[in-house]
């Protein structure tokens, strides 16, 4: 079967009606790129504590759950394969100019001087082997909490409007058993919250 790679309503239409049997990747870190969303995904990497950190994180759960909602209504009873958080952080935050640094440390308060050493610590020369993918949602498992919620949540909306969703969720760069294990634990966690907050049962919400 051919599926498309989409991360947008527009290019998911456009595959749909060329024929394409499923989403077999959807990134979602082209989601985060819109100018709001950012601004949220750098308050997260720049989090002094846990606590700042799911306040960023839950500025992003809404806007997660509405690009999945859309997707899923689109793809209808085809597989909607999601990806969680791949790249390293330092791509959210490295590109910034001078000025964007100056307005974004003025938002956050914190100093110039903080972000530009973040970026420097979060710096790699070769991440593929460093921190992302699985290494990223082990280390901080509150994104992937956040993003199996949005993913779940979405799903469970649509299918309660008499829409049939195959969600697949794939956890990036795994190489050991060890890191899909804890990976899905977290996973698992999230479906179980979802499923106490909408009163369903497992059969409802795999």
């Amino acid at each position: 079967k051919v599926r498309t790679n989409s991360e947008t309503p527009v290019d998911t239409k456009t595959a749909r009606e060329f024929g394409a049997e499923g989403i077999g990747l959807c990134r979602t870190e082209h989601m985060f790129f819109d100018e709001e969303r950012i601004l949220s995904v750098r308050e997260m990497i720049l989090s002094k504590t846990q606590d700042d950190r799911a306040k960023a994180l839950a500025k992003l759960l809404p806007h997660q759950k509405k690009d999945f909602i859309e997707l899923f209504k689109i793809m209808y009873d085809l597989p909607v394969n999601v990806r969680l958080l791949d790249p390293p952080l330092h791509e959210f935050i490295g590109t910034m100019t001078p000025a964007q640094i100056k307005d974004l440390a003025k938002k956050i308060k914190v100093t110039p001087a903080f972000i530009k050493n973040r970026i420097n610590a979060l710096h790699e020369e070769n991440p593929m082997l460093g921190h992302r993918g699985c290494r990223l949602g082990i280390v901080y498992p509150e994104i992937t909490r956040m993003q199996a919620t949005a993913i779940l949540e979405a799903a469970a909306e649509v299918q309660a409007k008499g829409v049939k969703v195959l969600p697949e969720i794939m956890v990036p760069l795994v190489s050991y058993e060890k890191e899909l294990e804890l990976q899905k634990a977290v996973i698992d966690e999230a479906a179980a919250e979802v499923r106490k907050k909408l009163g369903l049962k497992a059969s409802q919400l795999k």
